[in-house]
């Protein structure tokens, strides 16, 4: 059996005709490369905007077929041409059926795909020119399942497994991401930025050595770029350590990203596409490495929602019940610090009202404490904890722990602390003494 990569392309990696031209040299080598694409860059935003605001759906057909045949000469006049053509007729009667239904979600669904057949049409025409045996395919034409109806959040593995044409998974097949068939038999597509999990869900299906999800960045930072802290790239992750610093604030991977590879400890690697043979790049695996400090999670704008009782038990009770209603609610928290009839609760500012609710319609008058920051502490150990404790403690940080993991520690700390809190974090990892990174073994 043949050695095979899934490469993921997003829109930041295809910008010009020049990175059409380096995804070529990605891909010719002695293994079996299934690429995934994104929409061209922009093309997506251009789509919704035609959708919302029908001044904008006029020339859209022009427009974007001039874009693509920018990308790809040649390609109307190709063994594709026909699905070019297909492709923009689409566009055409998906407007004229918005114009008539706004609310349509499958005629916006429809719409929307069509950013990434296109891109899949202009990517395997380009690598056919390169001599590669390249052929685009539309994610539900080969079974691929989401678990929803027009909108989801994960590739249904179960049903996409039975459904999945293996056959027509030769040569280089250029998949659209993003979307797939929904449970009623109409597209459905996944939140923005799910192209990554597309590819990962489909490294699955097949059972895939590895995934190279191509960035314009060199790979994941320790910290977010957004807080003005010059960090470096991380070079390893285990799946729970890059789950964690994805759900924290972290751009680069989609939270749902890394489930689908867990099952057969299948790597992946984040990698800038134009930095050739260069080192700085991220790898998450399957192997676990607690020692140091290989990262900071950080998200602003929390709040904690305080209640005690001076009964335990009742104030145990209490805990489940609200626990119980969040859930219900669809209101995800972020921490719990519970000790004997006392107990803080973290969720976002933007869910403070309803999470407020509901506390009221419990009887409960929570404490509530606005402008709160949550940080996540990623990789590190036992000792490196203590160390992390007694240096903010140093430092005068109002410091309120809440979970410990094998994988991260999240405490959260007054927002106004936060800058000075990731710049001394920061000046931490920095000083850590370098370990020798794991490397991942190949079956």
């Amino acid at each position: 059996m043949s050695y095979r990569v899934v490469h993921k392309f997003g829109g930041s990696c295809l910008r010009d005709s020049t990175d059409l031209d380096r995804i070529a040299e990605v891909i010719q080598g002695d293994h079996q490369s299934i690429v995934i694409v994104s929409a061209l860059w922009g093309t997506t935003d251009r789509l919704y905007r035609a959708a919302k605001e029908p001044r904008y759906a006029s020339r859209l057909v022009h427009d974007l077929s001039a874009q693509h045949l920018r990308f790809a000469p040649g390609l109307d006049t190709s063994s594709n041409a026909h699905l070019f053509s297909l492709v923009l007729h689409s566009i055409k009667d998906s407007l004229r059926e918005l114009a008539q239904r706004p609310k349509d979600n499958a005629a916006l669904n429809r719409l929307l795909a069509s950013g990434e057949r296109l891109s899949a049409l202009v990517v395997a025409h380009r690598l056919q020119q390169k001599g590669i045996d390249a052929y685009p395919l539309g994610a539900e034409d080969i079974g691929i399942t989401l678990d929803g109806n027009y909108s989801a959040t994960h590739v249904d593995l179960q049903a996409s497994s039975t459904k999945l044409n293996r056959d027509t998974l030769k040569g280089t097949p250029v998949i659209t991401g993003w979307f797939g068939e929904g449970h009623n038999g109409e597209l459905a597509v996944l939140s923005r930025g799910g192209s990554d999990h597309s590819a990962t869900a489909i490294a699955h299906l097949i059972e895939a050595d590895e995934v190279i999800l191509w960035k314009d960045v060199e790979g994941i930072f320790s910290i977010n770029p957004r807080w003005g802290v010059r960090s470096e790239t991380i070079r390893y992750l285990g799946y729970q350590e890059a789950i964690e610093l994805s759900l924290m604030d972290t751009p680069i991977l989609h939270p749902s990203t890394i489930e689908p590879l867990i099952e057969f400890g299948i790597p992946l690697h984040v990698k800038h596409l134009h930095r050739k043979n260069n080192s700085d790049f991220t790898t998450i695996g399957p192997k676990k490495q607690n020692v140091l400090l290989k990262g900071i999670g950080c998200l602003p704008n929390v709040m904690s929602l305080g209640f005690s009782h001076n009964q335990v038990d009742a104030h145990q009770r209490h805990l489940v019940k609200i626990l119980g209603k969040l859930a219900k609610e669809g209101i995800n928290w972020w921490g719990l610090e519970s000790r004997m009839g006392d107990s803080k609760l973290i969720v976002s500012q933007h869910d403070m009202h309803r999470a407020k609710e509901v506390f009221t319609k419990s009887n409960i008058s929570p404490e509530i404490h606005q402008h709160l920051g949550l940080i996540s502490l990623i990789g590190c150990d036992d000792k490196m904890l203590e160390i992390i404790d007694s240096t903010l403690e140093k430092s005068d940080f109002n410091l309120t722990w809440l979970s410990k993991t094998s994988h991260s520690a999240r405490v959260a700390l007054d927002g106004e602390e936060l800058p000075i809190a990731l710049e001394l974090l920061n000046k931490m990892m920095l000083e850590q003494v370098d370990s020798t990174q794991p490397m991942i073994e190949h079956s």
